[in-house]
């Protein structure tokens, strides 16, 4: 009964179990004594081969130096019996020692079969380095034979000057078999432990297995999902509470998967449809989440984005990133994208928060990094600043020129009519110039703010492109250029506001003719196009625009030419508000140009439901 109860403990299972580790402990300390052994017999082999080749080294220095002093009368026989027989002195078995001058010629060897290579020359490595004064100089490497050798040499010399070498190549047979020798004793009682340990684990661990495999078997169900299968509970013993415990754990296990499958589905829910992009790293800062707004915004691949760096994923320094991720608060920074699909850099802002944890030393878990597309908001305050400035500069260049005649007129220059009419011309025109351009102003403000009324009448677009070409006559007539309008038979009348699309064409038309020199060509086009569109071209054959002003062209107060456009009286907005105009009506204006050979700009109206159908 008692045994019975033994057996029934798991504790005193363990205990055994713990015993059987401790055995195989041991065998692994064995291994380790093995290893140690190793090292120390080779260690111990090279330490006595380098002191042989030292104390060889001192004793034949003599030799060296009297036979270098004595070169012209020295015999080199006797300096070779000499060497030999001290060679001899430290012949080992297994061993060749030879003797090497100064210019790496072999003076000596102590294997007698190997006396062909007396007065050749030794070019191996560890030689030249020993005859340069290095003393290190030794490695072991495996023979064509599979004899491991030890190779070292010496340099000759107590002083700067360097006499020769000793050169020793010893095999290490000796060792590694007793080494073997050692290892096949420890294999044998290795074996015999890990069999009586098998054996015994067999016997004692049938207890407590069968119980443990029901365990393993409800892990298994609950793993693949099924939560209502229970693990049989025989008796009150650990395994009898453990199968208690892990039934009950099984279903509050079931009831947290459910929660957390919801929050799950909830949390990805949001992340995918975030207007905003979102990156979440661990504590390497390596990407650990990416949802589907910062892959667009970044144009990354998600597959190869988890796991990089979030350096790399951002294209930004390694110390930037630390010093936002070291940050108490949220921080932020501004980033510059630049993709191959795209033709113009977007703006992203970045804003890392820290993620807490109390778990870990560094009080931080990982980084979240929400991005956000302010590419508009940045382009609209670099257009506000740009606009602001513009405006500041057209306004002060005519209000200085009024003050400078002013004051020329207050201090005298009223008193000579000629020159105080022509001062005062000059104000004039001045005002003129800031009227028209406060005037564009208000008008580019209405279309903005959509406060514009559009008045639209019918209108025929033949008499409508003949009245622009009469009220530019005299300009054509005084500069020689030919003007032609080719309006399509099939191009009907169109409903539009008569007078601002009269503007859009004065402005395009006074372009052309500013910018065509003498003799030259405008034609103005109409044709309807698919679907129900109107579509009106003004091209000319004059300087045109260079490529690298294509693209702001219409954005206000540019100019190509910025001080012939100003001397002409032009406010830099005609464009803008051509554009504006035309956008009112619902159409689309572009424009096209080669530098030296014209420009061609073309605008489209939209016909309404009850043209089209006519």
């Amino acid at each position: 009964m008692k045994g019975v109860r033994f057996f029934q403990s798991i504790q005193y299972k363990l205990i055994i179990i713990y015993v059987l580790m401790i055995l195989i402990a041991m065998q692994l300390i064995g291994a380790y004594f093995i290893l140690t052994l190793e090292n120390y017999f080779k260690n111990d082999f090279i330490d006595s081969r380098t002191k042989q080749a030292q104390l060889l080294a001192e004793t034949v220095e003599k030799y060296l130096r009297d036979n270098n002093q004595e070169s012209k009368d020295a015999d080199p026989k006797k300096l070779a019996a000499d060497l030999n027989e001290v060679v001899s002195l430290f012949a080992i078995s297994q061993s060749e020692i030879q003797i090497i001058d100064a210019n790496g010629i072999v003076l000596s060897t102590s294997v007698a079969g190997r006396q062909s290579v007396v007065g050749q020359k030794n070019i191996q490595t560890e030689v030249s380095r020993a005859l340069q004064g290095i003393k290190d100089n030794q490695r072991m490497f495996t023979d064509y034979d599979g004899v491991r050798k030890l190779v070292l040499a010496k340099p000759i010399g107590s002083g700067v000057k360097v006499y020769g070498a000793v050169y020793i190549v010893a095999s290490m047979k000796d060792v590694y078999d007793t080494v073997n020798r050692i290892n096949g004793i420890f294999i044998s009682g290795t074996l015999f432990a890990l069999a009586l340990t098998a054996l015994l684990g067999v016997i004692l661990t049938g207890t407590i297995t069968k119980p443990i495999q029901q365990i393993t078997k409800q892990a298994t169900a609950v793993a693949e999902g099924r939560f209502n299968e229970k693990v049989p509970v025989h008796g009150n013993d650990e395994i009898g509470q453990l199968g208690a415990t892990f039934n009950f754990m099984t279903e509050r296990l079931r009831e947290a998967l459910s929660l957390n499958e919801e929050e799950r589905e909830k949390l990805a829910s949001i992340l995918s449809n975030m207007n905003d992009g979102l990156i979440a790293t661990d504590e390497q800062g390596r990407v650990i989440v990416i949802n589907r707004r910062a892959k667009h915004i970044l144009q990354v691949n998600e597959d190869t984005t988890l796991g990089q760096p979030l350096t790399e994923v951002l294209a930004l320094s390694p110390d930037v990133i630390r010093q936002m991720s070291e940050s108490e608060d949220t921080s932020e920074t501004l980033l510059k994208l630049v993709h191959a699909s795209e033709d113009e850099p977007f703006f992203v802002r970045a804003t890392f928060t820290q993620i807490h944890s109390h778990s870990k030393e560094s009080g931080t878990s990982g980084t979240i990094v929400v991005l956000q597309d302010v590419t508009d908001q940045e382009k609209l305050e670099q257009s506000r600043r740009e606009f602001v400035a513009n405006v500041s500069h057209e306004l002060r260049t005519p209000l200085t020129t009024i003050k400078s005649y002013l004051e020329a007129l207050g201090d005298g220059a009223m008193e000579e009519p000629e020159l105080g009419q022509k001062f005062v011309s000059v104000a004039r025109n001045e005002t003129e110039r800031m009227i028209r351009l406060v005037t564009d102003l208000l008008q580019l403000s209405r279309l903005d703010s959509k406060q514009a009324i559009i008045s639209r009448e019918t209108t025929d677009v033949g008499d409508m492109l003949e009245e622009v070409a009469d009220r530019f006559s005299f300009q054509l007539n005084q500069q020689a250029i030919k003007i032609d309008i080719e309006v399509e038979p099939d191009v009907p009348e169109i409903k539009l506001d008569r007078d601002r699309i009269d503007q859009v064409l004065d402005n395009l038309v006074s372009n052309a003719i500013k910018y065509t020199p003498e003799g030259g060509h405008i034609r103005i086009g109409a044709r309807r196009t698919e679907p129900a569109l109107l579509e009106i071209t003004i091209e000319d054959n004059g300087i045109g625009i260079p490529k690298k002003d294509l693209g702001r062209i219409f954005e206000r107060f540019y100019r190509v030419d910025k001080a012939r456009s100003r001397s002409m009286g032009g406010t830099g907005l005609g464009l803008s508000i051509a554009r504006e105009i035309v956008k009112a009506h619902g159409g689309t204006i572009q424009l096209e140009s080669e530098y030296g050979h014209g420009t061609k700009v073309t605008f489209t109206l939209p016909y309404q439901q009850e043209e089209a159908g006519q």
